[in-house]
C-alpha cells in the first residue's frame, strides 16, 4: 500500500480572518481530498478543527510546530490554500521535511488562496526547498488531476516556462540596454536608505531580503520601529492633518463615510491617517530615506487605522505637501516610493523604477498588487491585480478625481482606515519582481497592457475579491495563466506605466540593464 498523504492547511494570525475564511477552505480540501482518494490513496488532515476557535487552520509558528512533531517526516505533504496564509507557520516544518510537499490553491479570487500559495511557493523557493505546485477551479479538470496523479505516483510536478528568456537572448534596443547599465552603475554608486518599518510582515519570509544580497545593490536598511511611527503621529496637529484632509477634498477625492467606526469609515480615521502620513514623510526625512515601507498589519494595526491611504499617497509624485518641524516642506515635488507590507523586494524594485522612469522622462509613479485571480474575457485572460489600497491615484481612471477611498473590511482592519481606490487607466505597462532564489538575488521582467473593462464587468470582478480595493486589469504579453502561476515565485507583482508601446520596450530593457548592473540575475517572460 502507498503511504498515506498527508494534508495540512496553514492560515491568518487573526481570529476573524480564520473563522470567516473557514468554509471555503473546508470546501477547497474536501475536493482535494476527494481527488487524492479517487486515485486510489488514503489522506491524513495533519491536525484537527478547533471548536473553541471555530476554524481548523495552522494559526501561529507555535502551532505549526506542534502540528509538524506529529507528521510523519517522509509522508507526501500537501499544503491546501483557499485563504491568505502566514508562510513562517509552517516554513519551519518544510524545512526539514524530507517527504514530497505540494502546494495546492483554489482557483478563486475570494481570500485568496491563490496569493497565499504564491507567497507560500516564493518563500520556498528562497529557503531552497523543492515542491511541487498545482491549482483549480473546482480540482476535478485533468490538468489538475494529470498532476496530482504524476506527484502521487511519485514524480514532481513540472509546468511550461518557455516564455522566460535570457536578457541577451531577448532581443531589446542596444542603445536602451546602454542606458539602463549606466543608470544602475550610477544609482549603486551613489547608495540609498531603504526605511523598514519593522521587518516580516505576515510571515512575508520571501519579502525580507538578506543584508549581504541587498548591500552590493547600494541599497542599505534603516531598520525603523512602528512604535516610533505611532509617537511621531501623535505630535502632528489636528490642524496639519486637516489641511491633508482639505487638499485631497479639493483635488476630487471622495471618502465614503459614516458614523459606526465598527463597520463604517469615519472622519477622526481618515484624520489619523493624515497624521500617520505627516508622521512618515518627517522620519523619513530624519533618517534620509529614500523609500520606505510600512508593516501595519501587527502591532500598529491595534493602535490605528490603515496604513493604505498614507501609502498610496506616498507613493504618488502629486501629493499634499506636508512639512518638517522647522517648516521645510518634505521631498518636494517628488513621491517618497512605499513597498507596501515592507516587501523589501517590492522596495528595491519600486525605488529604482522610480528613479529610472524619472531619467527616461515617463510618469515615475510605480506600485505593487497582489496577483490576485483572473478569468478569460472575451478570447483574452484578463488578471486582476489588487492591493489593499497602497496605489497611487496618478495610475487612476480619472486621478484624484477618479479614487474613492472606503473603509478596509473590519475582519482585517478592526480600527478602520481608508483605502485608496481606482480603476487603473488603461495603457502599457512594465511589470516586474525581484526575489531570491537560493541565495541569489534575481528579477523576473516582462509587459503588459492595462485594460478597461466594462464597468459591469469591473463590478462583477471587485464583486468576487476586495471591492474596497484598486484594481488594475492587466493582460500579460506572451505570458498564459498558467506560466504566470509557474514562474512567478511571490504574491506581489510590481507595476509601472509607459508611454506607449515602444517606450515600454525601451523601458523594460533599461530596467534589465540597471538591476544587472546591480548584480541581479534577471529573466524576460514574455513577448515584446
Amino acid at each position: 500500500m502507498p503511504e498515506s498523504v498527508y494534508l495540512v492547511a496553514n492560515g491568518d494570525l487573526r481570529l476573524a480572518a480564520n473563522r470567516k475564511c473557514w468554509p471555503a477552505q473546508q470546501r477547497a480540501e474536501a475536493a482535494v481530498i476527494a481527488a487524492v482518494e479517487s486515485l486510489g490513496h488514503t489522506i491524513v488532515r495533519g491536525h484537527p478543527y478547533d471548536d473553541a476557535k471555530g476554524h481548523g487552520f495552522i494559526d501561529s509558528q507555535k502551532h505549526g510546530m506542534q502540528v509538524f512533531r506529529q507528521i510523519p517526516p517522509t509522508a507526501p505533504l500537501i499544503v491546501c490554500e483557499a485563504v491568505w496564509q502566514y508562510s513562517h507557520h509552517l516554513l519551519h516544518g518544510l524545512y526539514t521535511h524530507r517527504g514530497p510537499i505540494l502546494t495546492v490553491a483554489n482557483w478563486s479570487g475570494e481570500w485568496p488562496g491563490l496569493v497565499g500559495m504564491l507567497n507560500l511557493n516564493g518563500s520556498l523557493t528562497k529557503a531552497g526547498i523543492e515542491y511541487s505546485t498545482l491549482w483549480s477551479a473546482d480540482f476535478t479538470d485533468a490538468a489538475f488531476r494529470d498532476g496530482l496523479a504524476r506527484w502521487l505516483g511519485g514524480q514532481a510536478v513540472t509546468h511550461d516556462t518557455s516564455h522566460v528568456r535570457g536578457v541577451a537572448e531577448a532581443g531589446l534596443p542596444a542603445d536602451a540596454l546602454e542606458q539602463g547599465a549606466a543608470f544602475g552603475a550610477a544609482f549603486r554608486r551613489r547608495k540609498h536608505i531603504m526605511g523598514v518599518f519593522d521587518e516580516g510582515c505576515m510571515g512575508m519570509y520571501n519579502a525580507i531580503i538578506p543584508d549581504e544580497l541587498l548591500h552590493p545593490t547600494g541599497v542599505f536598511k534603516e531598520r525603523l520601529s512602528q512604535s516610533a511611527l505611532y509617537a511621531a503621529m501623535r505630535e502632528v496637529t489636528a490642524a496639519e492633518a486637516q489641511a491633508v484632509r482639505d487638499w485631497l477634498d479639493a483635488r476630487g477625492m471622495r471618502f465614503l463615510t459614516g458614523s459606526d467606526e465598527e463597520t463604517e469609515l469615519t472622519d477622526a480615521q481618515i484624520l489619523d491617517q493624515c497624521r500617520m502620513y505627516i508622521a512618515a514623510l518627517r522620519i523619513a526625512d530624519d533618517f534620509g530615506c529614500d523609500t520606505i515601507g510600512i508593516q501595519y498589519q501587527q502591532g500598529l494595526k491595534d493602535l490605528s487605522p490603515a496604513s493604505d491611504l498614507v501609502e498610496g499617497l506616498l507613493n504618488n509624485a502629486d501629493r499634499p505637501p506636508a512639512y518638517a518641524h522647522d517648516g521645510r516642506l518634505l521631498y518636494a515635488g517628488e513621491a517618497l516610493p512605499h513597498f507596501n507590507e515592507v516587501d523589501e523586494c517590492a522596495g528595491l524594485d519600486g525605488l529604482l523604477t522610480y528613479w529610472l522612469w524619472r531619467q527616461l522622462g515617463y510618469d515615475p509613479e510605480n506600485t505593487l498588487h497582489d496577483v490576485r485571480y483572473g478569468e478569460d474575457y472575451q478570447g483574452r485572460f484578463v488578471w486582476v491585480f489588487e492591493i489593499s489600497g497602497a496605489a497611487p491615484p496618478q495610475h487612476f481612471i480619472g486621478g484624484y478625481a477618479g479614487t474613492t477611498s472606503e473603509r478596509q473590511p473590519p475582519m482585517y482592519f478592526r480600527l478602520g482606515g481608508g483605502t485608496v481606490k481606482g480603476i487603473s487607466k488603461p495603457g502599457e505597462v512594465v511589470w516586474s519582481r525581484v526575489y531570491v532564489d537560493k541565495g541569489v538575488l534575481k528579477a523576473d521582467l516582462g509587459l503588459a497592457e492595462s485594460v478597461e473593462l466594462p464597468r459591469a464587468e469591473t463590478e462583477r470582478r471587485w464583486s468576487v475579491t476586495t471591492p474596497q480595493w484598486p484594481i488594475m486589469h492587466a493582460v500579460t504579453r506572451g505570458v498564459s495563466r498558467d506560466q504566470m502561476m509557474a514562474r512567478h515565485k511571490a504574491n506581489h507583482i510590481q507595476v509601472a506605466y509607459a508611454p506607449d508601446r515602444g517606450a515600454a520596450v525601451r523601458g523594460l530593457a533599461a530596467k534589465a540593464a540597471a538591476f544587472q548592473a546591480l548584480g541581479l540575475e534577471v529573466a524576460i517572460c514574455g513577448t515584446l
